[in-house]
């Protein structure tokens, strides 16, 4: 990763990159040479109107940096965002969020809390999960929506092989959203407006022009 203001890191396997754009960024992300291939998440987390002209951020956390719950010894949780099992995470968030990354050995079950007035889901990379009271099976590459009935505790299982997934839910913005390219704000004129900043280079954007990456180059 680099951007233009400043900021510069490479992450390996478990690491973890949280950038927040603000009033906005320039930034380069380049693929590490590699024997083996590299999979990675990606989440993109909605900025409140208020927050959204915040000036841009890089937190940066490896692997062993990152908080872990280990509420039983087949059970580990990595905390990247928000709380669980009385572990919270080292990454500053402008938005109410949990980002959760569960590895489950077979035949476990845990309880994880989820805060009322949030919405979320759960994404499984490998193996089977089975979710809530009625037992939804989530497996690899499928995605699982959280209800919306204000449940406060998520039930999870695994039977007859390991699992690993990340649950992720969040405070709803209650504002409107509208996208264009990689701008979100909150309406079109803001959009609009957005555009002729970046073109022009102003408010926020005075280095997009003149910014180079180094790492692009490479």
């Amino acid at each position: 990763h680099e951007d233009f203001a400043g900021h510069k890191g490479t992450i390996g396997p478990g690491d973890l990159q949280w950038m927040t754009a603000g009033r906005g960024i320039v930034h380069s992300e380049m693929p590490v040479k590699a024997d083996k291939p590299a999979h990675g998440l990606q989440l993109w987390i909605n900025l409140p109107r208020s927050q959204k002209m915040c000036e841009p951020q890089y937190q940066e956390l490896l692997d062993n940096q990152i908080p872990r719950a280990q509420p039983s010894e087949g059970v580990t949780i990595k905390v990247i965002a928000g709380e669980s099992q009385g572990v919270s995470s080292k990454i500053y968030t402008r938005t109410p969020t949990m980002y959760l990354d569960f590895k489950m050995k077979k035949g476990e079950k845990i309880e994880q809390q989820i805060p009322k007035s949030y919405t979320g889901f759960l994404y499984v990379l490998s193996g089977k999960v089975y979710v809530g009271d009625d037992g939804f099976e989530g497996e690899a590459h499928h995605t699982l929506t959280l209800t919306e009935d204000g449940a406060e505790v998520v039930r999870l299982e695994t039977k007859n092989e390991d699992a690993h997934f990340v649950l992720i839910a969040g405070e709803p913005l209650g504002e409107p959203i509208v996208q264009h390219g990689p701008f979100v704000m909150n309406s079109k004129e803001e959009i609009y407006k957005t555009f002729v900043d970046y073109q022009y280079g102003q408010n926020g954007f005075e280095r997009a022009h003149k910014w180079q990456s180094s790492i692009s180059q490479q």
